[in-house]
């Protein structure tokens, strides 16, 4: 047998077998061979031998909601220089989101990206398909075409689908090639022309403030619609979860056992809506910042097992962009480089998950939500693996980001977790 690598010592987490413990990870031909005490007699044929002592051997990230930005905004990202932050931070899969320029809602559109992806030659790159042309909510968009082409599921990613009857056709239809409907929920009947949260601080800021009945109308009106078809296939997926009402919403469609899954990222666990109070638009998402009640719901329902994944929602934009006033800067926040570490801060830190908790909701779960065979460490499965040390403390640095974007409230923050090495496929594609 001809091993290309062996990991020795490390502590292996793999939520999905139920591993953590210290042992060695074998890996031979671009997959997993062994995981377990590897003998020495059995290693003397491995190229390389990587010593993990003190630190962490996990299946390689996923981050099912990235904006890449091209085609159309290259000056922003592109598939080259996310892909690359992608290895940085750990993650061997990401999912691109469709609202590009032009919106990705066709075949050749999601061959386009996977061309990319493959000359990048980083991490797995992925993407979901607009739900409707031109994300405009009115038609759908040609969902079986790609489909067949590889999009993993679909979403209007910035718009959510207002029309009840069209999102209804949406999950019947991506039913029938079984592949997830990803919702952003907002109703922009409530939302207006909102910016921030709408409450105290919206009011003395001056700045037209959206409601998180916004959020909460849509995932109302989406369940009701779920409890309407009845098909094991349909599979649906809240992004940016942000309010304690729809941790509610969800958390009573679970109980009735309805096909619905959801995501947080790490700016809606770390600010509240007064971080807003100084106009600075690197705090500026959409959904916006909440209230201290909505974090602690959100990290309640991390800890009771509500919440299904951990994404970035990583938002790359100009820096001549965001230094426009706070009402017309665009929303977004590029965290992709230092999400893990965000993740130790916000929930491994405080005892909310511990690290098997963690590791879960960012491998074997996501994997799940987008239907693809990563996340584990089983033998025989391609060797996507990410060595961690947990201990290890930095100073983010905006400056140092592969990511061609800055837009980063977290500059200058003192966090723990450094990523040390990103195997994808039996490859090293990065090394700190």
């Amino acid at each position: 047998m001809n091993s290309e690598l062996l990991i020795k010592n490390g502590r292996v987490i793999d939520p999905a077998n139920g591993v953590d413990k210290k042992c060695d990870v074998l890996v031979a031909q671009g997959k997993i061979e062994e995981v377990g005490k590897i003998e020495e007699s059995a290693a003397e044929s491995v190229k390389r031998v990587i010593d993990a002592t003190g630190k962490l051997v996990v299946p390689g990230l996923i981050d099912i909601h990235v904006h890449f930005r091209e085609p159309g905004d290259e000056e922003e990202e592109t598939i080259a220089s996310g892909s690359a932050a992608a290895v940085a931070a750990g993650y061997t899969s990401i999912v691109c989101m469709p609202n590009t320029n032009p919106v990705v809602e066709n075949e050749t559109d999601v061959e386009y990206i996977h061309r990319k992806a493959r000359q990048a030659r980083k991490t797995h790159v992925y993407t979901m398909g607009a739900i409707t042309k031109g994300l405009a909510g009115v038609e759908l968009a040609e969902m079986g075409f790609m489909a067949e082409a590889g999009a993993v599921g679909f979403t209007d990613d910035g718009n959510g689908v207002q029309d009840p009857a069209v999102m209804l056709r949406a999950l019947k239809y991506a039913g029938m090639f079984d592949v997830v409907i990803a919702q952003h929920c907002q109703d922009d009947r409530i939302a207006g022309n909102g910016v921030m949260n709408s409450g105290y601080y919206s009011t003395i800021l001056g700045l037209p403030g959206l409601d998180p009945l916004a959020e909460e109308a849509m995932l109302w009106r989406d369940i009701q619609l779920l409890k309407k078809i009845p098909s094991e296939r349909i599979h649906y997926h809240l992004q940016h979860v942000s309010t304690a009402g729809s941790i509610e919403l969800i958390r009573s469609a679970k109980k009735e056992s309805l096909p619905i899954t959801c995501e947080v990222t790490p700016h809606h666990l770390l600010f509240t809506e007064e971080c807003c109070a100084e106009y600075d638009t690197n705090y500026k998402v959409n959904p916006p910042l909440r209230e201290v009640k909505d974090i602690e719901a959100l990290k309640q329902a991390i800890a009771d097992g509500i919440v299904d994944a951990l994404a970035t929602d990583h938002a790359p934009h100009l820096k001549s962009e965001k230094e426009l006033e706070f009402l017309t800067a665009p929303f977004g926040i590029a965290s992709l480089e230092c999400a893990l570490s965000l993740y130790i801060k916000a929930l491994i830190e405080p005892g909310i998950l511990d690290w098997s908790g963690l590791i879960r909701l960012m491998t074997e779960k996501p994997a799940k939500i987008i239907g693809i065979d990563k996340g584990t460490l089983s033998k025989g499965k391609q060797a996507d693996v990410t060595i961690i040390n947990p201990d290890a403390e930095y100073k983010i640095d905006v400056n140092k980001f592969r990511s061609k974007s800055r837009n980063c409230p977290y500059n200058g923050w003192k966090v723990k977790g450094k990523v040390e090495k990103t195997i994808v496929g039996g490859e090293i594609r990065f090394e700190a």
